[in-house]
């Protein structure tokens, strides 16, 4: 009975021993085998591998593109207008043992804080170089790119690939909203006194040329009736001369009593003249006959 007994448990422990020094590696991830802290294999491809029981160790990191968020940094422009950035990064894991020596214990968390102090870094050179305009337009990506590419090189020294870096957010500092937004009022008030000043400018310049336009239409059309009149006055006369010559008495008749239709116009026209004027010569001798 001690006999089996004592077989069982050492079969146990050969048994334990065997699946303790195996191990599998997903796919998504890279194990470093350690012996007391020093690393004695890399295991990258997926599948099964072996260690030495209770002496060597597995250590596990993800192969995968992971993130890392920055806390909101000040950055201050060429133009001195702080402006608060919220940037993010994907990184990878490249060199596991060069990654395990820089970072030792600490693992991907000691990675993080001093990726995030070299993307900070490299973001306040790179922003720092430009004027806030240009962190605000399309200039934007390549900024991102040159944070990313001087970035990229200091992380080579921890074994991480720098895949990409973002800048989420560009705003001004709290305490300095109202001072810039009042500052864009005045700006847009200036410009709305300029753009009514230019458009008064135009007006008046519309209105004067109307009035000379005007003047100059009536001024022509003064000038056209007054030749025009002119020539009516003279076709009247022609045609008075050229009826005087055919008959005088007649005409002398005719321009007569124009005169008097002319001097007792009027309901109430009243004429004192002597009996024998000359201005009655019609009322008292008959009509003259041909």
């Amino acid at each position: 009975m001690k006999r089996s007994t004592l077989i069982l448990i050492g079969v146990a422990v050969v048994v334990a021993g065997a699946l303790s020094s195996m191990f599998i590696v997903d796919e998504r991830e890279k194990a470093l085998v350690l012996q007391f802290g020093q690393v004695r294999g890399v295991k990258e491809d997926p599948g099964l591998a072996f260690k030495i029981p209770l002496i060597q160790d597995v250590v596990r990191y993800d192969d995968r593109i992971l993130s890392l968020e920055t806390q909101s940094l000040e950055v201050t422009p060429l133009d001195d207008r702080r402006l608060v950035v919220d940037a993010f990064a994907r990184y990878r894991i490249n060199d596991v043992v060069q990654f395990r020596e820089a970072v030792g214990v600490g693992g991907v968390r000691s990675a993080e804080s001093r990726l995030e102090r070299i993307l900070n870094a490299s973001t306040r050179e790179v922003l720092g170089s430009v004027a806030s305009n240009n962190i605000l337009s399309a200039d934007r990506a390549a900024l991102m790119e040159q944070i990313r590419d001087q970035a990229k090189l200091e992380a080579e020294n921890l074994g991480v690939e720098i895949v990409d870096v973002r800048l989420k957010r560009t705003d001004l500092p709290t305490q300095n909203l109202e001072a810039t937004f009042a500052r864009m009022r005045a700006e847009r008030e200036r410009e709305a006194a300029d753009e009514i000043a230019r458009g008064e400018e135009a007006a008046q310049k519309v209105r004067a040329q109307a009035d000379r336009t005007q003047v100059e239409i009536v001024s022509d059309a003064q000038k056209k009736a007054e030749i025009i009149r002119g020539e009516a006055d003279a076709q009247r006369n022609s045609i008075f001369a050229a009826a005087y010559g055919q008959d005088q008495d007649f005409f002398a008749f005719y321009r007569t009593l124009n005169a008097y239709v002319e001097a007792l116009k009027g309901e109430n026209s009243s004429i004192v003249v002597t009996p024998d004027g000359e201005f009655f010569d019609f009322f008292k001798n008959s009509v003259p006959s041909d």
